[in-house]
């Protein structure tokens, strides 16, 4: 019986790889926080992860009374599936970074990155055990 790796390590494997990239962003907002005219990126990490996993992203569209409300709080880019942070509080020089803001997204990645690599190593002791035959 012939086992797939990619199934026995399943979504963490993505998640881990992901995890890492948006760290990168999440760095890089926080480096150009001073950047006159810099807008903060992030990325959807659930619709990512669904797109890596072939999964399709249907979302239904939330309808609004006003012109004014906002759908979300990233706004599309076409490129690397990144998007584009609205602004709680936009600055005068046109930089959307919110140094807080990044800082806790960065901080929350790291926590989710850290359990999508306990798990995955986890996957493979167990993988381990099981051919060992312990």
């Amino acid at each position: 019986m012939a086992i797939s790796i990619d199934k026995q390590l399943g979504i963490h494997q993505y998640a881990l790889q992901l995890r890492s990239e948006r760290a990168g962003i999440l760095a890089n907002n926080l480096a150009n926080a001073d950047t006159p005219g810099y807008k903060a990126r992030d990325m959807d990490f659930g619709e990512v992860l669904k797109s890596q996993m072939g999964e399709s992203t249907s979302l239904i569209p939330v309808q609004t009374t006003s012109a004014g409300h906002q759908q979300t709080l990233l706004q599309a880019d076409t490129v690397n599936g990144l998007k584009y942070r609205l602004p709680s509080q936009p600055s005068i020089d046109g930089n959307t970074v919110d140094s807080e803001k990044e800082k806790s997204e960065f901080a929350q990645n790291t926590m989710e990155y850290q359990a999508a690599f306990e798990f995955l190593n986890g996957k493979i002791k167990s993988l381990l055990t099981a051919i060992k035959g312990e």
